[in-house]
């Protein structure tokens, strides 16, 4: 089975940790629901923020949901002049059998502007239990 790089980015509203984990919770499940990405078919999961997010490790807001199972690991973004900024980013390495053109990538918030091409990606569901 081969191994896919699913990948999305959003925007936190403020540099918190409520806003972190917010943003990247929302991010994380669309990004399975628009895949059908079953946890233990997940290698491991990036996760990237902007040098100015730094309140909280967005892998946490995975540990909430119960990825207690999968490799995570948190890092910056290079800081690029004029790069869009309070941006989460997350890449999930998948065994699927999805052939590339079948995966779906998602960009929310702010971080549209990053890929306007898929700004059709699902919406977020409202969150019950937000970490």
């Amino acid at each position: 089975m081969p191994v896919r790089g699913i990948r999305g980015a959003t925007t936190a509203e403020t540099n918190s940790r409520e806003a972190i984990l917010e943003a990247t919770s929302e991010l994380l499940d669309c990004l399975v629901r628009a895949n059908g990405v079953r946890r233990e078919d997940v290698v491991s999961i990036l996760f990237s923020t902007t040098p100015d997010l730094n309140a909280e490790f967005p892998a946490v807001a995975a540990r909430a949901a119960g990825w207690e199972d999968v490799a995570l690991l948190c890092m910056h973004e290079m800081s690029v002049p004029g790069s869009l900024q309070q941006c989460v980013r997350i890449l999930i390495h998948v065994n699927t059998e999805r052939a590339a053109h079948e995966i779906e990538h998602v960009y929310l918030r702010g971080a549209r502007v990053l890929r306007p091409d898929l700004a059709a990606a699902p919406e977020p569901r409202p969150r019950e239990d937000a970490p």
